[in-house]
């Protein structure tokens, strides 16, 4: 009846009988009993002041040299850690680079001078910001693991996935884009390098035709190039040829 009416959910015949003996013999909580080896038996205040002065002391030190120190079990040393303490290892991010005292100094004053552009003129600044970066393009990108996953069924064969060369070649691509999207594509040719010369004719020859043909209007507004600090970026040839066209640059702290 039991079996019927709970299903899988009913205890067997066998736990119904350990259960009795059980009860029979004056047991009445359901928690399992204490045992000898059980970490709360180590949980003591000056134990878990140990172990957290331990980990500070060291943010990499392993659960075995801390159990080692205190002459406690590695279970003991990880209900500390975890269960009480609520310390968590977790893994460091990677980031481009270590920005210096001053490098940060200069984005905060490049933001700042942002927002303030932005209070006085409002959405307007936002629709007249032309950015322009550059990017490598592989002529072959291979799909991740995760991409090529298959449905199947358990009984089917597993796919097979080939190592294959990262890359058959690149080339480098320059793009700008606003608000509305992209504006121009230009792909360096094979065997050049972007120089100041080449990036000011790009700017003069490809760019602003292209805003003057994809966005009427944008011209005569004023042009706000935002671009990162590069060589080529910054050259003389480059400024000049940006004065020549009545853009104006916004400051990168990069």
């Amino acid at each position: 009846r039991m079996k019927f009416q709970y299903g899988d959910a009913c205890l067997s015949q066998q736990q119904v009988y350990e259960w009795s003996r059980k009860f029979a013999n004056g047991v009445t909580s359901m928690k399992d009993a204490p045992r000898l080896d059980q970490a709360h038996r180590v949980v003591t205040p000056e134990n878990t002041a140990a172990v957290e002065a331990i980990v500070r002391e060291n943010l990499l030190v392993t659960l075995n040299e801390t159990a080692a120190s205190l002459n406690i079990s590695h279970g003991s040393a990880h209900h500390i850690v975890h269960d009480v303490l609520q310390f968590h290892k977790v893994s460091a991010r990677w980031v481009p680079w270590q920005l210096t005292p001053e490098f940060k100094d200069r984005r905060t004053d490049a933001c700042e001078e942002l927002l303030r552009c932005f209070e006085r003129e409002g959405n307007d600044f936002l629709a007249r910001i032309v950015t322009g970066d550059e990017t490598w393009v592989h002529f072959h990108q291979p799909e991740t693991k995760r991409a090529s996953k298959e449905w199947r069924h358990s009984s089917s064969p597993k796919p097979k996935k080939f190592r294959t060369q990262p890359s058959a070649g690149k080339v480098m691509l320059t793009l700008f884009w606003d608000e509305k999207g992209v504006i121009l594509e230009h792909y360096t040719p094979r065997g050049t390098t972007v120089t100041s010369a080449s990036y000011s004719d790009l700017l003069k020859n490809h760019l602003q035709p292209a805003i003057k043909s994809k966005r009427c209007g944008l011209l005569s507004t004023g042009i706000l190039l935002q671009h990162d600090n590069a060589r080529p970026h910054t050259a003389r040839t480059t400024v000049a040829t940006i004065k020549d066209l009545h853009f104006e640059c916004l400051p990168h702290p990069a």
